[in-house]
């Protein structure tokens, strides 16, 4: 991370930088600073939603690192879970999906409810728009306070870009970042897949990341 706090320094971005080297910008301090509330919570029921890459994983990480807790992948709930629970104040349910086990589930939420504990489920749609079948289950779902992660602005897109040429051991000029802001979609998705993509014509070619390996990646 050295080379990227050194740039961060040079354009004045090293201010939002918190901890693990997470980036908070407008598109994701309301969830920052609501995890590190805990446990001031308006709810004890939090939906953290957003898109793939969002940083929703880290955010998880760091609020396990500072408030202690558990986490299971939404496709593994299981009854070994639920007992494992019992001795945590926090649980975290990542990337809910459609086919998530719902009686366990409703389970899961109602004991979570009945000990005064606390539940955060990430997913990439609110939890009020998943149609559980289970119809108890839907009218939990309201119960949750929903926390967006929105699109990147120009600020946490440059901070992406950077952190993920950093981590791959990339320097690159602010000029040439600036032009990829300008061209790529406003997506986490995109800008992971857009820097694997130079990254792989950079190194096939043997040649540093310039204006021709950018256009040819972003298919100009």
């Amino acid at each position: 991370m050295k080379n990227l706090n050194q740039q961060i320094l040079n354009f004045d971005y090293e201010q939002n930088f918190k901890d693990q080297d997470f980036y908070v910008s407008k598109s994701n301090e309301y969830s920052f600073k609501l995890l590190n509330s805990w446990p001031k919570w308006e709810k004890n029921f939090i939906n953290l939603i957003g898109e793939n890459f969002s940083g929703k994983s880290h955010l998880i990480n760091i609020f396990i690192q500072n408030f202690n807790g558990i986490k299971v992948s939404a496709k593994k709930l299981n009854n070994n879970f639920l007992k494992e629970i019992k001795i945590y104040e926090n649980i975290i349910i990542e990337d809910l999906i459609d086919s998530v086990d719902e009686n366990l589930l409703f389970t899961l939420i109602n004991t979570i409810e009945q000990d005064n504990k606390y539940l955060i489920v990430t997913s990439t749609k609110p939890i009020v728009k998943y149609k559980f079948s289970l119809r108890d289950l839907n009218s939990r779902s309201n119960n949750f306070l929903l926390s967006v992660i929105e699109k990147p602005g120009d600020d946490l897109m440059y901070a992406l870009i950077l952190k993920n040429l950093s981590d791959r051991q990339i320097s690159i000029n602010k000029k040439l970042i600036d032009f990829i802001i300008k061209r790529i979609s406003r997506s986490y998705g995109k800008i992971s897949d857009f820097i694997y993509k130079i990254d792989e014509i950079s190194l096939k070619r043997k040649k540093p990341i310039d204006f021709k390996i950018i256009r040819e990646a972003l298919g100009e």
